[in-house]
């Protein structure tokens, strides 16, 4: 089987480009999961019922989430009434919604889905380390396939977390950077794994917002109001073949495309598609 998963969505360009590019690259990669970062897609801060539902119709399966999850007073009602969208697992017991899920794949397989947050220069929350070894154990009691999104910071806590649960998940993927690493590689256990898959949304930007907010904000000290950018929209994924009885990976590949990239590919598309 082959699961998409698509870097933080960043705005009405991140959004704009994954409801292009999802059915082109659910075609071309013959996916069976679509799962995508999208605690950044309404204004590139947070996430509501309109911009979430969007990202649903638009071919995306599950929605995952990190820091910026309660930027958007409406998400704390849409996250308990949407149980396609995740929040971190390790907050704090009382918080609204679940961080794991199973679901069926289209190919008829059951996937389970687990989102984590980070420590390390991060909000507070419990140790992710432990509270995956839990949530791991019990999604494998219905499926070997599972994918974890790692939202987090430091490096150094992403590749521990690869190691520490190589050969017990299908995936490891890393956001929250909104940059993409080029150290995609599947571990000797048979996990697929990557620091950060980066960002689908303006990359003519820093990390999502419009240059001038942002340099202002470093030369001076200043506050500035953030604005999400527009220019060079891309969209950064993986995609991720495994075997779905064992749930061991077979490959991971990273995707890096253009607007130009993606209508190269619907123009390669058969006329019957």
């Amino acid at each position: 089987m082959r699961l998409l998963f698509v870097g933080d969505i960043v705005g009405k360009p991140g959004r704009d480009i994954v409801r292009r590019a999802v059915p082109l690259l659910t075609r071309e990669h013959q996916v069976d999961l679509v799962v995508a970062n999208a605690e950044n897609a309404a204004g590139g801060f947070g996430i509501t019922r309109e911009t979430g539902d969007a990202i649903l119709a638009g071919g995306v399966h599950v929605m995952t989430s990190g820091n910026h999850i309660w930027d958007k007073k409406e998400a704390l009602e849409y996250i308990a009434l949407e149980p396609r969208l995740l929040r971190p697992l390790n907050y704090p017991a009382g918080a609204p919604g679940t961080g794991a899920t199973v679901v069926t794949a289209r190919d008829g397989c059951r996937v389970g889905i687990v989102n984590v947050m980070g420590r390390v220069h991060m909000p507070l929350v419990d140790d992710p380390f432990a509270a995956l070894t839990r949530a791991v154990a019990e999604a494998r009691r219905e499926t070997a396939v599972v994918l974890v999104d790692f939202h987090a910071e430091a490096t150094s806590e992403k590749t521990a977390l690869g190691w520490h649960l190589d050969g017990q998940v299908t995936a490891i993927v890393g956001t929250h950077t909104h940059v993409q690493t080029a150290d995609e590689r599947v571990l000797p256990g048979g996990t697929a794994y990557i620091t950060d898959v980066g960002m689908t949304g303006p990359h003519d930007s820093v990390i999502g917002v419009e240059t001038d907010a942002a340099l202002s904000r470093f030369l001076t000290g200043l506050p500035s109001r953030f604005e999400t950018a527009t220019g060079n929209p891309r969209l950064n994924a993986v995609v991720i073949e495994a075997d779905e009885r064992t749930g061991r990976a077979r490959r991971i590949t990273r995707l890096n495309l253009s607007k130009d990239d993606l209508a190269a590919l619907a123009g390669s598309a058969p006329a019957s598609a």
